[in-house]
């Protein structure tokens, strides 16, 4: 095999590797939130997005080159990457100043 041709490779592994690790970033951050700060900030559910990232993050996976994946639906992790982006770009800002309440304490001051 050329250098060349190792070039691609690596390059291919790195550019689904980094889609890979967008789509589970979304993930773990719309896990972090309640799911009652998405209607309240006009966005879809949770579930919603948690349906559209589970399988974004699963298909890139499936996209990474071998040994780590299996090389296979890459056209399908680039639709997946955008959903991760929009939810960066869209959903996540706005439910920023959306925190969750925290129950009061039951301390004795």
């Amino acid at each position: 095999m050329s250098t060349v041709a190792y070039a691609q490779l690596w390059i291919f592994f790195l550019l689904y590797l980094g889609v890979f690790v967008a789509c589970v970033a979304a993930l773990v951050d719309l896990l972090r939130r309640p799911a009652e700060a998405f209607p309240r900030a006009g966005k879809r559910t949770k579930g919603f997005w948690g349906a559209i990232l589970g399988v974004a993050t699963a298909v890139s996976f499936v996209a990474i080159p071998p040994p780590v994946g299996i090389g296979q639906l890459g056209f399908l992790a680039i639709i997946g990457v955008v959903a991760a982006i929009v939810y960066f770009v869209d959903v996540r800002p706005a439910l920023g100043p959306i925190r969750r309440r925290r129950p009061p304490s039951s301390g004795g001051w």
